[in-house]
């Protein structure tokens, strides 16, 4: 099935910053975690997709239809979240219900309805008396009230306890569950991706670093442990499969590939799982060898 998201090339120059050939696809019937550490182009590149920056260059699609001249049309299957509240602090629940039914054709009053009573939302309190989480919980209820095809929430989670947010997850499971719909969901909380990602897109300085299956991922990479001496000896062999590496006082990490083959020839070695924080840690933070 085609991709419901197509990002081919993505460009935008702000000077000290820029967007440099950003690709990626989401298929139907997905969850993507778009992952990176504070402006690594996260937010910028979503504000691209959705036409509140214009763009340097690249192109967009969305359900096969070009994201700028089927703008509207586009907008109107797409949900939208960000980490900050959009509503105004005078609304309340009755108010933003009779807004958006103005805004969107598909807009279900009764689901909104249904949502704000789940999340257990007042109806009789203003925005401005709400809660950083009960705030974010607003803003899923509404993009989930006109019945989008595709999610894009950037930090959705954030601010939302333990509880609530596994609530969530289980909304966002159920959503893409009949393989028509799909999300984007930019987090800082990789555990949450741990649980629900079925892909990882990883953005660094404005560079899209990879973009795979998150359980691929998981699979493919390791991080092996040793001291200094097993550091300096292993890149002899095996400098083309060590991605990355960081030193602490216990000696070296070091991201690796392959790892099967570097167990069977030193099997004394100490190689551990890894998960999507530690991965973003070692591309983030983490050096080169030199030559790689």
């Amino acid at each position: 099935m085609d991709a419901i998201l197509k990002v081919c090339g993505l460009a935008k120059n702000y000077g000290d910053f820029q967007l440099k050939d950003v690709s990626f696809e989401l298929a139907p019937g997905s969850i993507m975690g778009f992952i990176g550490e504070n402006g690594a182009g996260k937010s910028t590149t979503i504000k691209a997709i959705l036409n509140i920056i214009s763009r340097d260059g690249g192109s967009v699609e969305i359900f096969g239809m070009d994201s700028q001249s089927d703008d509207k049309q586009i907008k109107e299957q797409i949900g939208v979240v960000f980490e900050e509240c959009c509503f105004h602090d005078v609304f309340s629940t009755d108010d933003i219900n009779k807004i958006m039914a103005n805004i969107y054709c598909s807009w279900d009053a009764n689901l909104f309805k249904k949502y704000c009573h789940d999340f257990k939302l007042p109806d009789k309190k203003r925005v401005k008396e709400y809660s950083r989480g009960m705030k974010m919980k607003l803003s899923i209820a509404a993009a989930l009230s006109h019945r989008p095809r595709l999610l894009i929430l950037d930090e959705a989670t954030s601010g939302l306890d333990p509880v609530v947010r596994e609530e969530m997850l289980d909304i966002f499971d159920d959503f893409v569950n009949d393989e028509q719909h799909a999300i984007l969901l930019s987090s800082h909380i990789t555990s949450d991706l741990d649980k629900i990602s079925g892909s990882i897109t990883f953005i660094h300085n404005g560079e899209i670093i990879f973009s795979k299956g998150r359980i691929d991922l998981l699979s493919q990479l390791r991080v092996l442990r040793c001291d200094e001496a097993d550091f300096v000896s292993l890149q002899k062999l095996y400098a083309h499969h060590m991605l990355r590496y960081r030193k602490g006082t216990q000696g070296y990490d070091v991201l690796v590939e392959n790892f099967e083959m570097i167990k069977s020839q030193r099997p004394e070695l100490i190689i551990d799982s890894v998960n999507i924080e530690e991965i973003m840690l070692f591309y983030a933070r983490g050096k080169r060898l030199r030559g790689n």
